[in-house]
């Protein structure tokens, strides 16, 4: 079944990234948030991502239009109804996630439209017991900026249908995605390897190993890295990392995925990274 009618529910930095790629690869999109002024901003976003790519000379102005036109802003959840794919890019709070998906189990009409969440870390079948069709509910990751990141993961459930987990996967596929499929354990892929490499690195500037400087040089400049990974925790956001880095904690129990206190204690402190302005570094 030729998916043409998505839903993307929640607009912020991963959401309105998703809603953009989608848009681009010819699908009508619908793009919830909780109220007008956050609707505004999810416009905003897009807008000026399409801006950078006119820059870029990789879209022109007419190309922007019509991308534009295929995307409308709503506050209202019942205009998902005739969706057939969903993509929930809320807040990662696992129930807040279950309410939202709770209420599309009981609004979108299509009995073969697929729920998807964008957690980075939660398990899929967690969220997938607040619906009445666990079998339609997959995982699927992005990774921020949506844009320009190839990667999504396809995260799959005990009670996936197999016709479901194909036709989500063709559908990345077609918005321009490498696609990976991942079992259902907290973390997936990405993060259960990136969460410790990232806690790795607080806990060594923590104890004074090195400064956080010479700490991310060396994994630029040693391992190639795009950037070092405490510049890589304030970009994802440090409440971010803590709260992703506390579900594999809760998974494994494994002490590898145990918050340093210095991240606990900035977090507490608001200091978030680069969305707060200060984080490991400051972008004030």
């Amino acid at each position: 079944m030729l998916i043409e009618r998505v839903g993307v529910i929640g607009g912020g930095l991963m959401g309105s990234g998703i809603a953009e790629v989608c848009a681009r690869a010819g699908s009508d999109v619908i793009v919830h948030e909780i109220n007008p002024e956050a609707a505004e901003a999810a416009m905003s976003r897009i807008e000026k991502s399409l801006d950078r790519a006119i820059e870029r000379e990789k879209l022109d102005q007419a190309g922007r239009s019509e991308i534009l036109s295929r995307i409308a802003l709503s506050t209202d959840l019942t205009e998902q109804a005739d969706r057939q794919l969903v993509i929930e890019a809320a807040t990662e709070n696992e129930d807040l996630k279950k309410r939202i998906f709770t209420d599309l189990d009981e609004i979108v009409t299509d009995s073969d439209a697929i729920f998807a969440s964008n957690t980075s870390s939660i398990p899929i079948t967690r969220i997938a017991s607040a619906t009445s069709r666990p079998d339609h509910v997959v995982g699927l990751h992005f990774f921020n900026p949506v844009p320009v990141m190839a990667l999504v993961e396809l995260v799959t459930t005990v009670m996936s249908d197999p016709g479901v987990e194909d036709r989500a996967q063709a559908y990345a596929e077609s918005v321009g995605k490498t696609v990976i499929r991942a079992k259902d354990r907290a973390g997936f892929v990405v993060n259960m390897l990136l969460i410790p490499f990232m806690l790795g690195a607080v806990r060594m500037y923590e104890t004074g190993v090195a400064t956080k400087e010479d700490i991310d040089t060396a994994m630029r400049l040693g391992a190639n890295h795009p950037m070092g990974p405490l510049e890589l925790a304030d970009f994802v956001g440090l409440d971010t990392t803590k709260y992703v880095a506390d579900v594999l904690y809760e998974e494994f129990k494994e002490p590898m995925y145990a918050s340093p206190p210095l991240l606990t204690r900035m977090v507490e402190a608001g200091l978030h990274g680069r969305k707060s302005g200060q984080g490991f570094y400051d972008y004030e």
